[in-house]
Order: structure tokens, then sequence, then C-alpha cells
């Protein structure tokens, strides 16, 4: 890869949203999931090594989700907001959003979280909200990844961490990992090695985010598709642009190939 500058483009209209300050105190981190909560598990254990966040919250949409009981037994606040007691999205996602904002997270983690987000929310956390997807986006958005690679015969699979953004699954990918689809895999199989991979890749970007090291942009002045594919970095892979003019930036440096 072979990035480019691009903290401002040539009419000065790039926009930039998230990141920090580097040498910045501990970021405060809101964590969002549904189910088993694997990678709250990795991102909770990273944080008790060197990763500079503070989990000030777990928050799930079900009662039942077995990460809440971990999230507990590791000394973390938990809450529940059913969103099944909300008459629709909108109301459950302003709800959401209070919840959230009273913990005054700089960053919100989606870890499994199964619920399709409105755009006003979205909106609220532009830059400041990522989420890891069990697939090399942009390939196989949504659900049943490994079903689906192994369908369409893929060579290989992996995991995704990416900026949100209203395109679901379809946001600024920062950091990507491969496996190998090997003969005889099951979608267990697959899944199982591509969680491994997950749980390498999302406590790193989350690191360079807490570094201040990783944005989210907007080009204004184009706001359409500024590059696409992806890119290999040692350790993972970080694609360019989405099609709204959305791109991430290391270190001041646009994630293009």
């Amino acid at each position: 890869m072979k990035p480019r500058g691009a903290a401002r483009d040539a009419q000065g209209c790039a926009s930039v949203a998230g990141g920090r300050t580097p040498g910045a105190t501990k970021l405060p981190v809101v964590i969002l999931i549904s189910g088993r909560g694997s990678n709250l598990r990795a991102i909770t254990e990273a944080a008790r090594g060197d990763l500079p966040i503070e989990i000030r919250a777990v928050i799930s949409n079900r009662l039942d989700a077995p990460g809440l009981v971990y999230a507990r037994n590791s000394g973390l606040s938990t809450e529940v907001l059913d969103h099944r007691q909300f008459p629709d999205r909108v109301a459950y996602d302003n709800a959401l959003q209070k919840l959230i904002d009273s913990h005054a997270p700089e960053l919100v983690l989606l870890a499994g979280f199964m619920r399709v987000l409105t755009p006003g929310f979205v909106a609220h956390y532009r830059g400041r909200m990522l989420n890891i997807h069990p697939s090399l986006l942009p390939a196989f958005p949504g659900l049943r990844t490994a079903e689906r690679a192994l369908e369409a015969g893929a060579r290989e699979h992996g995991a995704s961490v990416h900026f949100v953004t209203e395109d679901v699954d379809g946001g600024p990918v920062v950091l990507q990992a491969r496996v190998p689809v090997l003969p005889g895999d099951t979608p267990e199989t697959l899944n199982a090695r591509v969680l491994e991979q997950e749980h390498r890749i999302y406590p790193q970007a989350i690191r360079w985010f807490a570094e201040g090291r990783l944005k989210l942009v907007t080009d204004d002045a184009q706001g359409r598709a500024i590059a696409k594919g992806p890119a290999s970095v040692a350790g993972g892979r970080m694609p360019g642009a989405t099609n709204d003019g959305t791109y991430a930036t290391l270190d001041g440096q646009r994630l293009k190939p």
C-alpha cells in the first residue's frame, strides 16, 4: 500500500471526524453486544494489559445475552435496553443514544450488536463508532457470511474492522485479517478461524483510535467513491474509501491502495 496524505483535498474541503489527541488519558468507551460477547472478552482482556481504554459500560438489547454475565463477572457496568419495549427503531435508537451518552464515551464499539442502526443514531456518533464484521468487506455484508463464502466457492475469508456509516457494513474499513478456506471446511470451522482473527484485529484498531492515530475523513468536495479495493499491510489489510466519500486515515495518511 502506498498511503497518500489526505487531511485536506486541494480545495481544503475534507472534514475530519473522530480520533484523539496523541498522549491523552485512557479512552472512555461503551461496548454494545447482543450475544455471547467473545469480542467483548478480547477487548476487556486487552484493556487489562496495555490497551489504553476505559470500558465505562456494556449495553445489550437482550436481557439474556451471555456476554452480560461475563461483563458483570469482570466488574464492568452493564445495562439492558430491550428493543422489544419500543414501538420502532427511531424510538429505540433515541433511547439508546441517551443511555450511551450518559456514560460520556469518546468511542462506541459494536461487538456483535445485532441491530440495524438508524441514520440519526449513526450521524450522532460519526467518526466515533467502530464495528467488527466476519468477512472481507465489501464481500459478504450482512449475516451468514461463512456459509455464503463457502457457497460462493471463495478461496479465502476473514474479518474487517470498519467505521460505522449509514451504509450497513459499508463504512470505511481500517483493518482486515484473512484466513484460507480449507478443503472440508464447514461454516462452523471457518467461523472459528475467523473469530480468532477478530479477537486480534479489533483491539489493534481500537488502539490506533485511542492513540489519536485513526480518523474518519469525509471528502465534501466529491461525495463519491474515492478508493476501492484492499491494500496489504503488516498484520492485516487496510482498504480505502466508500461510496459516500468517507475514508479512514492512519497517522494522517489516507488509507488507499
